[in-house]
């Protein structure tokens, strides 16, 4: 008898917890709305912007790390703000370089278990619970994408811009890839399975450039504004 009457307290359980998730759904959708809402009123005076993605586990001594604090101050003194995850790593070096160059310095910091407390750079923080909401900021208001190495969340973020740009569902911009020797094996990987396999067409590998120094990359972004006006 009492083993039948845990068996029914469980089975209530486990209906009431599906109950709990279908009543919360609907209400996810305002917590949604909400982010969008807040990230695009705190970024709507931004007009000239450039996003840099990198890993949070870059640590200060790598040379990755000090090109990005140079390049983030380089694009700063240009009248760009500068805008990262707001993390540790990569996004610090940003945010610092941001900083030295007295340029507006955002984070947009993701909430997540274990990482991602905002570094102590950042002039301008907006906090998200939902990745998507946040690639959407990142995506909005850059005018340049600068990609250093990174693992898992730095390939969404970079196979993201390049679907946006490829499909069209986002105006075409500089995508920048520092340092050839981290990116040319999947860039191979690119040229010689997957465009040999047609998956994708040849002039999608225009979409992007890798470079190894800052200058290089502000030429790229420089050219392709100045050749913009022309048309």
């Amino acid at each position: 008898m009492a083993k039948n009457k845990k068996k029914a307290l469980d089975l209530y359980g486990r209906k009431m917890k599906m109950v709990d998730l279908q009543m919360e759904d609907p209400w996810r959708v305002f917590r949604i709305m909400s982010e969008f809402v807040n990230g695009f009123d705190d970024l709507s005076h931004v007009k000239k912007a450039v996003t840099i993605f990198g890993s949070a586990r870059t640590d200060s001594n790598d040379p990755m790390y000090k090109l990005t604090r140079e390049t983030a101050e380089l694009f700063g003194k240009k009248g760009y703000s500068i805008i990262t995850g707001g993390g540790p790593g990569i996004m610090e070096a940003g945010n610092i370089g941001a900083v030295d160059a007295c340029a507006e310095s955002i984070g947009l910091n993701i909430e997540l278990p274990f990482e991602q407390k905002p570094n102590a750079y950042i002039n301008n923080l907006i906090g998200f619970h939902y990745f998507f909401v946040r690639k959407v900021m990142f995506l909005k208001y850059a005018k340049a994408f600068l990609i250093f190495p990174g693992g898992y969340g730095t390939f969404d973020e970079m196979f993201e811009c390049l679907t946006l740009a490829q499909t069209g569902r986002m105006p075409k911009v500089p995508i920048i890839f520092f340092g050839k020797d981290f990116w040319e094996g999947i860039m191979n990987w690119l040229k010689t399975t997957v465009l040999t396999e047609q998956k994708i067409s040849p002039e999608d590998l225009d979409l992007f450039k890798i470079v190894e120094s800052s200058k290089e990359a502000l030429d790229i972004v420089n050219k392709f504004y100045a050749n913009r006006q022309k048309k």
